[in-house]
C-alpha cells in the first residue's frame, strides 16, 4: 500500500467506489483498506463528523489522531480537519431502522499503519512527497503519511535565505523532501538539496539577459536577488529598494568559480510575489551526499545523509 499526505487519495477511482456504498466500505473493512472522504464538522466532544455519499461517517475522539488519547497530540490537531479530507479505516458499519447507515471509522488506525509500514522504514537520504500543512516563523510543518507530521527547518528550505516559510511555500502545496534525520520514529527533512547545485541553476541564465527575481537583503554594499530557491546574485546598491520585492534585474557576469552573479535592478514590480512552483533537479530515490558548490570554489556548501 502506498502511503501519501491526506487530500492525495480521495478523487482516485478505487476510493470513490469503496465510500459511495455500504457494500463498497464493507469491503474495505474486511480488507483493511486505508480510505479517504472530507471532514464536514468537528463536534463539541472533538469528534470528527465524514461526508460519505452513501451516508455518515464518525471518527470518535480519541480515534482521530495518534496520540490524542493521551495528550501527546494536542485537540487542535483534529478541529483543524474540517473541511479537509482525512484517512481512515472502517471499524463498525451501524444502519438504524430508516435504513441510515452510520459509519465508525478511525483514522488513528490508518496513521498506525503508516507510521509502522512506510514511516519506521525510512532512512537518512530517502527523498519522499509531502504536504504542506502550516508555516511557523521557523520552519515549515508537512505532512508525510495518513496526516503524520514532520518539519523542515527554515534553514533547510533554500540556499537562498527568506524571512519566513511562507516565502517559499503556501498551505496545501505537494512539494518533494528528503529525511535528514530519523530519531525514535520521528523525521526531520530538508528541501534545498533537490532544488540544484550553483551551477545547475546559474547554467539556467547568462550574461545579458535582463530576468526577474526577488529582493532577499538589503546591504550597504548592495542588494542581494534571489533568481530562483537555489541561486541568488549581487546587484548595485540602489535607493528605495526592501527585502520582498519583486524586480527585474540586468546579468552582468555569471562567474562559476567564485560562485558569484553581478546584477544591475533595471525595475521593480508592483505586486508582491507569490511562491513559485518549484523546479526539483532529484525527485525520487535516494541521495547520500549533495554539493552545491562549484569547483574551485572558496566556500564549500554540501550536506552528507548518512
Amino acid at each position: 500500500m502506498d502511503y501519501r499526505p491526506e487530500g492525495c487519495l480521495f478523487s482516485e477511482p478505487e476510493n470513490q467506489r469503496y465510500i459511495s456504498s455500504a457494500e463498497g466500505l464493507a469491503e474495505a473493512m474486511e480488507q483493511g483498506i486505508i480510505l479517504e472522504a472530507r471532514a464536514a464538522v468537528c463536534s463539541s466532544s472533538h469528534d470528527l463528523i465524514v461526508d460519505l455519499p452513501c451516508g455518515e461517517g464518525v471518527i470518535p475522539r480519541e480515534e482521530g489522531a495518534i496520540g490524542i488519547s493521551d495528550g501527546t497530540t494536542r485537540d487542535i490537531a483534529l478541529i483543524s480537519r474540517v473541511n479537509k479530507y482525512v484517512c481512515f479505516k472502517v471499524e463498525k458499519l451501524v444502519t438504524d431502522e430508516h435504513g441510515h447507515l452510520t459509519a465508525h471509522l478511525s483514522r488513528r488506525a490508518a496513521q498506525e499503519d503508516c507510521m509502522r509500514d512506510y514511516i519506521t522504514r525510512l532512512t537518512v537520504g530517502d527523498i519522499i512527497e509531502a504536504r504542506v500543512t502550516h508555516l511557523e516563523q521557523f520552519g515549515c510543518f508537512v505532512d508525510i503519511g495518513c496526516g503524520l507530521p514532520s518539519l523542515i527547518p527554515i534553514d533547510a528550505i533554500s540556499v537562498s535565505r527568506i524571512s519566513h516559510p511562507a516565502d517559499r511555500f503556501t498551505v496545501g502545496q505537494l512539494i518533494r523532501a528528503v529525511v535528514r534525520l530519523v530519531d525514535c520514529g520521528r523525521i526531520c527533512l530538508s528541501h534545498k538539496e533537490l532544488l540544484g547545485t550553483w551551477l545547475d541553476n546559474a547554467s539556467l541564465y547568462h550574461a545579458g539577459e535582463t530576468v526577474s527575481g526577488i529582493v532577499r537583503s538589503v546591504e550597504d554594499y548592495g542588494i542581494f536577488v534571489e533568481l530562483a530557491p537555489n541561486l541568488a546574485g549581487l546587484a548595485e546598491p540602489k535607493e528605495g529598494m526592501t527585502a520582498g520585492q519583486s524586480v527585474s534585474v540586468y546579468i552582468k557576469a555569471v562567474i562559476p568559480e567564485k560562485m558569484k552573479i553581478k546584477l544591475v535592478i533595471v525595475d521593480t514590480g508592483e505586486e508582491k510575489p507569490t511562491p513559485a512552483r518549484f523546479r526539483y533537479f532529484t525527485e525520487s530515490g535516494h541521495i547520500t551526499e549533495w554539493v552545491y558548490s562549484t569547483e574551485g570554489s572558496p566556500k564549500l556548501i554540501m550536506s552528507r545523509f548518512e
